[in-house]
Order: C-alpha cells, then sequence, then structure tokens
C-alpha cells in the first residue's frame, strides 16, 4: 500500500556503519546477520516444523518449513526488464543514456554484487525481505502518518449499532478472539488458488507490537502477550483491562467499560492531550524526545506501548450520510489517515477507530507486515462482530455488564517542561502534513467484477490498463506506475512492484485518443495491454520482477562503496501513480447474495510523490468497485476529485469496447458530456 512512499525515500537512510574497512566486510557481516535472524525466527517455531504435511487441517505455520526460497532473479533480466519499462516514460535521449549506463553497469559491476546476493540467498532465508523492512521502514525518518501509514475502512452503507461503546465492545472482543485463534494458530494458512501456500510469518506480529523511534532507526518491539488495550478520548489515555481471572472479558463488559471512558468528565491534562502528536513527528525528533518522556511518564509510556493495540474514541461522526455522500466519504478517509494529528498513536502496529456514531476504521503501521495481513484479521473482525457477536434490539452488546469490575486506569504523564514545545511544534507540523492531503472515495456501481468475469479477463489487469487510460487524460502524459503485489509464495516473503505503464498499455491509451481508431482496434489493443500487465503480475509473484532485485543490489554496492551512475538512476525514479488492489480473501465469511451491503469498503493509502496520486481499489461484491485516492492539495498538477472522475470515464469507455458493455457509454463522448 503506502510501501511506495518508503521506497522513494530509502536511500539517504542506507549507510555502512562499518566505516572504511576491508572491501566487502560490511555486505558479509550484514549477510551474516540475516542469516542469524532467520535461524532464531525457524527455532522459535519448530513445534510447527513436523506439520509440513499437515492433512486436512493444516495450522497457521505448517506449510512454512516447506516453502521455497526467493530466487535471485539473473542480473541481465533484471536490467532488460527494468530498460523495457521505462521506454514509454523516457525521451531517446535519456534512454539512450540509461542504456548505456546499464550496459556499464552490467559490464563493470553486476557481476560482484549478484555474487553476495546469491551467498545471501543460501544462508538466509529471504535475499531481500529483511533488508526491506530495515532501510525501506525502519531507517525512513520521514513521519509516519500519511507517509507510511494506510486505512481499512468499516461497512460502506450500513453501521451495526450506532451505539459507539457497544461498537467498540464488539469490535475489540472480536479481535481478541482473532489474536486467540492466532496464538493457537487456528487461523488457516492462505492457499493461492486453493492449491499453493503462502507464507504466513507476518502474522506473528499483528498485536502487542509497537515500532519504537530510534535516532538513526527505529525497532520494532514485539510482546508475546498484553492483557490491555490502551484507549483515547478527548485528550486523555485510559489503560482498559481485556481480561478477568484469565478470560476475555464479554463484549458487555467491554462496552461498559468504554462507556466509563466516555461518561468521564475529567479534563485532560495540559499538553496531554496532544502528546500523540510526537509519534507523527519525524523520526529522529520522536526519539529524543521519548528519551525523556521514558524518565518522567515511564509507566503510562509502557501502558501506551504494552497494549495488545490502541483505540481511540473519536468525538465526532463518521462515515456516508444521504445528505452529501461524496463529502462525507472523502471526511472518513481522511479521518482514517490522519486524523487530527494527535489522536492515534501511529507506533503501534494498528489503531482501532471509533467514532461517535459507531462507525469503525483501522490506521495501521507498515513495517511489521503489509495489507493482507491486515486485512485479513479486519475481515475476521466485521464478519464476527456484526454476524456472530451481534447486537440487542436497543444497540448494546448482547449480554449482561459485569459492576465488579475496576474502573479504567486514568494515565498520568508527568511530562517535563522542556517536551512542551517539542509537542506543539510536533502537532503544528502534523496538522499541516494533516491539512496537505484531499482523500476521494467513490464507490463505482456501474458494473464491477461479475462483467469483467463475462469479458474473460483478469479483474486487477483490467482495472490497471483502465488507470493508465485514466491517469494519461488527468495529466496528458505516461509516467512509471507502482503496483504492490506479494512474493508470500516464498519464505518470509514480502511484495514487488509490478509497472504497470507498459508499451502495450501505452498503445492502448493512445489509440482511445485517436478518433480514427475502431472499438475492435481499441479492443484488441486492450486485450494486449492486459495480457502483458498479466506477465508482468505472474513473473512478480514468482520472484521475478524488477525492483527487490536492484534493491537488493543498490544494497550491496552501499556496502561496498561502489558508485553505480545505472542503480543511482533507478532509485531516484518518483512514482507519480501509485496503485494497489485490497483483496476480499475470506468471502465465506460475508453473504454477499443476501447481504450485499456487509463487504469491508477497502482502505487507502497518501501519495508517494508530491505531484503525483495514491490510488487503492477493492471489489465489494460482483457489483461495486470501492477507488480511495490521494493526492497533495498543495500540487496544481494534481486533484483527486477530477482523478476520479477520470477514472469513472475510463471505465465506462473501455466496457463499452465489449458486446457486453454496449448499454454502456460509447467512447469519444465531448468533453462537456462526460461528466
Amino acid at each position: 500500500m503506502a510501501e511506495a512512499h518508503q521506497a522513494v525515500g530509502f536511500r539517504p537512510s542506507l549507510t555502512s556503519d562499518a566505516g572504511e574497512v576491508e572491501l566487502g566486510a560490511p555486505v558479509l557481516h550484514e549477510i551474516c546477520l540475516s542469516g542469524l535472524r532467520s535461524w532464531k525466527r525457524h527455532l522459535s517455531r519448530f513445534w510447527a516444523l513436523v506439520r509440513i504435511f499437515s492433512g486436512r487441517h493444516p495450522m497457521l505455520f505448517s506449510y512454512q518449513r516447506s516453502l521455497p526460497r526467493q530466487p535471485v532473479p539473473s542480473v541481465q533480466d533484471t536490467v532488460r526488464k527494468y530498460l523495457e519499462s521505462v521506454r514509454p516514460v523516457l525521451s531517446d535521449k535519456d534512454f539512450d543514456w540509461t542504456s548505456g549506463v546499464a550496459q556499464e553497469f552490467l559490464k563493470l559491476q553486476a557481476s560482484l554484487l549478484q555474487w553476495y546476493l546469491q551467498l545471501k540467498s543460501w544462508w538466509a532465508s529471504n535475499y531481500v525481505s529483511d533488508w526491506w523492512e530495515e532501510f525501506v521502514y525502519l531507517r525512513s525518518r520521514n513521519s509516519l502518518m500519511v507517509n507510511s501509514n494506510y486505512y481499512l475502512m468499516d461497512f460502506l452503507y450500513v453501521t451495526p449499532t450506532p451505539v459507539q461503546a457497544a461498537r467498540a465492545g464488539n469490535a475489540v472482543h472480536a479481535l481478541l478472539l482473532y489474536r486467540h485463534r492466532l496464538d493457537r494458530q487456528e487461523i488457516l494458512p492462505t492457499l493461492l488458488m486453493g492449491m499453493r501456500p503462502l507464507c504466513s510469518a507476518q502474522y506473528e506480529k499483528i498485536f502487542n507490537t509497537t515500532r519504537i523511534p530510534g535516532v538513526h532507526r527505529d525497532h520494532i518491539r514485539h510482546l508475546r502477550d498484553s492483557r490491555h488495550v490502551a484507549v483515547f478520548h478527548r485528550g486523555r489515555f485510559f489503560r482498559v483491562g481485556t481480561h478477568s481471572q484469565s478470560r476475555l472479558l464479554s463484549p458487555r463488559a467491554l462496552e461498559q467499560q468504554f462507556q466509563r471512558i466516555l461518561d468521564d468528565p475529567s479534563p485532560a491534562c495540559p499538553h496531554e492531550e496532544h502528546l500523540a502528536a510526537l509519534t507523527a513527528a519525524p523520526r529522529d525528533t520522536w526519539a529524543q524526545v521519548r528519551r525523556s518522556l521514558k524518565t518522567q511518564a515511564q509507566e503510562a509510556l509502557e501502558a501506551v506501548e504494552g497494549a495488545a493495540f490502541f483505540v481511540s474514541l473519536d468525538s465526532e461522526p463518521a462515515g456516508l450520510t444521504r445528505e452529501d455522500p461524496a463529502a462525507s466519504l472523502d471526511a472518513y478517509a481522511h479521518a482514517l489517515l490522519a486524523g487530527r494529528g494527535h489522536d492515534r498513536w501511529f507506533d503501534k502496529s494498528f489503531s482501532l477507530i471509533v467514532f461517535s456514531n459507531g462507525k469503525l476504521g483501522l490506521s495501521v503501521e507498515h513495517s511489521w507486515a503489509d495489507c493482507p495481513i491486515s486485512g485479513h484479521m479486519w475481515e475476521f473482525t466485521l464478519a464476527t462482530e456484526c454476524f456472530q457477536l451481534g447486537y440487542s434490539a436497543d444497540g448494546h452488546c448482547k449480554g449482561h455488564p459485569d459492576p465488579s469490575l475496576p474502573q479504567p486506569q486514568r494515565l498520568h504523564w508527568d511530562l517535563p517542561d522542556k517536551i512542551h514545545l517539542s509537542i506543539s511544534l510536533a502537532l503544528r507540523a502534523a496538522k499541516t502534513l494533516s491539512g496537505n492531503i484531499e482523500c476521494h472515495v467513490f464507490p463505482f456501481s456501474r458494473f464491477g467484477k461479475s462483467f469483467i468475469k463475462r469479458c474473460h479477463l483478469s479483474s486487477d489487469s483490467f482495472i490497471q490498463t483502465t488507470l493508465q487510460l485514466a491517469h494519461f487524460r488527468d495529466r496528458g502524459q505516461f509516467c512509471l506506475t507502482y503496483e504492490s503485489t506479494m512474493t508470500r509464495l516464498f519464505l518470509e516473503g514480502r511484495t514487488e512492484t509490478v509497472r504497470s505503464c507498459t508499451r502495450e498499455a501505452c498503445n492502448f491509451v493512445r489509440a482511445m485518443e485517436d478518433k480514427e481508431k475502431t472499438d475492435a482496434q481499441c479492443l484488441a489493443l486492450f486485450r494486449l495491454a492486459v495480457d502483458k500487465h498479466q506477465a508482468l503480475l505472474k513473473a512478480a509473484m514468482s520472484g521475478q520482477g524488477v525492483d527487490r532485485h536492484l534493491f537488493a543490489l543498490y544494497v550491496v554496492s552501499q556496502f561496498l562503496h561502489l558508485q553505480s551512475p545505472f542503480l543511482d538512476q533507478v532509485h531516484s525514479e518518483q512514482w507519480q501513480l501509485v496503485t494497489s488492489q485490497i483483496p476480499v480473501q475470506q468471502i465465506h465469511l460475508f453473504d454477499v447474495h443476501n447481504y450485499p451491503d456487509y463487504v469491508s469498503s477497502g482502505g487507502g493509502f497518501g501519495p508517494a510523490d508530491d505531484h503525483g496520486y495514491g490510488v487503492s481499489y477493492m471489489f465489494m461484491g460482483d457489483d461495486v468497485i470501492t477507488f480511495h485516492i490521494s493526492s497533495n492539495k498543495s500540487s496544481t498538477r494534481t486533484d483527486s476529485h477530477r482523478l476520479g472522475q477520470r477514472i469513472q470515464d475510463a471505465l465506462l469507455d473501455v466496457a463499452a469496447l465489449f458486446p457486453e458493455g454496449e448499454r454502456l457509454k460509447r467512447r469519444g463522448l465531448g468533453e462537456e458530456d462526460s461528466g
């Protein structure tokens, strides 16, 4: 999701800590550490190794040791694919220069760098994933808010209860049921096409996890267990226990505890209200302030960082309204992505946001795992709290309160005077960053996945190719496009980039903008573009992508103090269109035919470039596609609402090329008719 922004900015964080030493020593040291980290993780799961062939009831980690290691692609193939990917966006002069430095790289440096990667691939579990976490995430010094964190939404059209405390009670209970199943490995491993298992390693850090800021590098702190959640409401922090006598509190008991917080009239202490803005500050700044905070308010800080997760009881409503559906959805997305800049603890693995009208959402920290993992948890949570736990007729959680439970513990922060200014500066910066983001969310309901299936095409490739048409109409030019896909077919695999702006896609777009081209000609070119995208997607998922290999080569070059104009060029690129599909992974949890409104509406992330867009999409059932678009208000080149309209027009124009879509708008309408 939001990884592209981090990937663009990772270069300044990549420095060798070894200083001037013998050539090759730093990278060999790093490779050795990668292997040791891998073996440590494997030993922690030794009890699962015997379940490789686990019959009808596999456990979550049953297939881990049967997964292959991610292969190191041929460096010649990677460079060839890279040059092919940039050809549509470079002038002849720029492409000739890039080709020249690429050939120089292959001749002078590639074989040495590749040798180190091969060595690492033999020793470590994955040749790239630990470096990706280290340099793209943990060494990034940027604010997590907008730049790294992403959000997930509630049901779009329904809210199961308007009672805020009740929705919080059921949601927290459902999340902790998921954690219980996770601890017992009762979550089934995901099988691609029902056959090939995906790596489950990322599930380990969903709960009880915090990204701790450091002056030069953050680290991920994960606890084996936590029996409380940290709660924020009207500028105050609380510790709410989740268990009583080793049993998980019932939803009704949790509702009671949250209602006690909502009813608590005590005001926030000076500067406490805006304290969490520090977690939105640049990481170096937050790390330095946290040292003082840990000394003066260690107990309160530990209650937050050691919580199972963070809960924000928002004082405002959110979600779709009949009075202004477009603006209300945009505001909902913005509230989840950034909030007010001081009402989320952005370091936590995730924050559950519960709005005053019962609407839900998640804000997710990105370093510990990728979106499919949090998405899997979120699907279970929504289905369980709505369909399994349910609500009484008056909107409360089922069951009875427990008056014997102690009151939620108010956390007290002894804030030293010297950090008051830091909080004020962090809040100002967070509000500036938040105020600059324009979010636009819209459900497209003219057709959906079922129509695309009738056209015998891949749904994702259909959307990706259509996005190229929409973006070209918006900007008048082609640009590098980042689509995130997973590499979890391999042990400890994370993601790879699909470079969706292909020569075939550009040919299709040009044809669509040429009034002399017939629909049949455009359709033929569209199919070629879709086929090309499918080939790139399969290659990326199979470990034969471009970007992670080039990233790892660049990391090795920096450890070896080798300057490569080619690798410098690769990692100075700007991604002006960053895209991601959020898949529905557990469709069996939802009855999309009888209850089509009870499906999550996806989520979104910030743009990776100052003049770029972030676009995510989700197929809601068979006939609706929800789009989430972000851009910077400070840019004169982008407009999230304008691109949203371009996407809707492009979808209709592409669909009209097919016999199945003759009822939809045809190509060639005037600009005044296309809105």
